[in-house]
């Protein structure tokens, strides 16, 4: 496994364990933003909630974070299940502006509730230093590299039976018309409702395990929109939309150019390797819009011809 051929065993392996996680939070985003074609710009929502739950439970409650991860992701689950009931009938920039203000609310109100949430100050994980698994802290990062591992085979296996069974071929319909897929009687309504529990679950269970990974948070960190929910949206989408493995891809090709060009670009002028970030993701997108995934298929398919 890759963290035993890896010399920097502290450098290297936070930045693979973010890859998965990423890759994690994409493959989640996929469920509604690949198969419905619901382009949701507010799951950094349900990826804080996750990250509050479970916070809040371990300190006020001591509750193990595991036992908070399963409580972050019923919180998560359940909200996805209330914002998809008024925006049932949204589709287009419409869905995506809605999802997007849901977060920015929760945001606010975040920032705004200091006796709970820590207000703009953030919350801190306390480290115990011998705390080991039943506190998910460890003194090593190679742990958690293969928990955010575990946590995208998890959201792929899940990904993948959604799109091989009947409610993937139901989202694929409302996807291509979601008139006609109600004619043939499709139930609409239970099957958005499903798809977006399962990704806001999926999402919020993502934020518990980044909190514990990281140890600190803030409402502005948390529930960003270029950080996280434009961010995963973006990894999906040069990966591959609507792909099992398209996440992954989009993943191990954008987190390392992002810290690269971070690290000798940043230097050299404000805002420079941002530029260079922009301008490779446009380049990718014109030569192939459905993602690098289609571009390796159509690579293989010249080479094998």
């Amino acid at each position: 496994m890759a963290p035993f051929f890896i010399s920097d065993q502290g450098y290297a392996i936070r930045v693979l364990t973010l890859l998965f996680l990423f890759a994690s939070m994409a493959q989640s985003w996929n469920i509604v933003g690949g198969l419905a074609n619901q382009i949701s710009l507010g799951h950094a929502a349900f990826f804080g909630l996750g990250a509050y739950t479970s916070t809040l439970l371990l300190l006020h409650a001591s509750l193990s974070p595991w036992l908070g991860l399963l409580a972050g992701m019923l919180v998560a689950g359940f909200t996805g299940a209330l914002l998809s009931i008024p925006t049932m009938r949204l589709r287009g920039h419409y869905f995506a502006l809605a999802t997007l203000a849901f977060a920015e609310v929760l945001r606010s109100i975040a920032n705004t509730w200091s006796s709970l949430t820590g207000g703009p100050v953030g919350l801190s994980v306390p480290f115990a230093p011998q705390g080991g698994l039943p506190l998910m802290q460890f003194q090593s990062g190679v742990p958690f590299y293969f928990i955010m591992l575990g946590m995208f085979l998890i959201c792929t296996f899940i990904y993948q039976q959604i799109s091989e069974r009947k409610i993937g071929y139901e989202l694929r319909a409302l996807k291509a018309n979601p008139a006609s897929a109600q004619a043939i009687g499709i139930n609409v309504t239970r099957t958005k409702i499903i798809a977006s529990v399962i990704s806001a679950a999926l999402m919020g269970g993502c934020g518990v395990l980044f909190v514990q990974f990281n140890f600190f948070f803030d409402p502005d960190s948390i529930f960003s929109l270029v950080s996280i929910s434009i961010r995963v949206a973006l990894i999906c989408i040069i990966g591959g939309i609507g792909t099992v493995w398209g996440p992954l891809i989009g993943a191990c090709f954008l987190l390392p150019i992002e810290e690269l060009f971070n690290s000798t670009l940043s230097a050299k002028g404000a805002g420079v390797s941002q530029l260079a970030y922009g301008l490779i993701l446009i380049a990718i997108i014109l030569v192939e819009p459905r993602g690098l995934q289609a571009l390796f298929n159509r690579m293989a398919k010249r080479l094998g011809s």
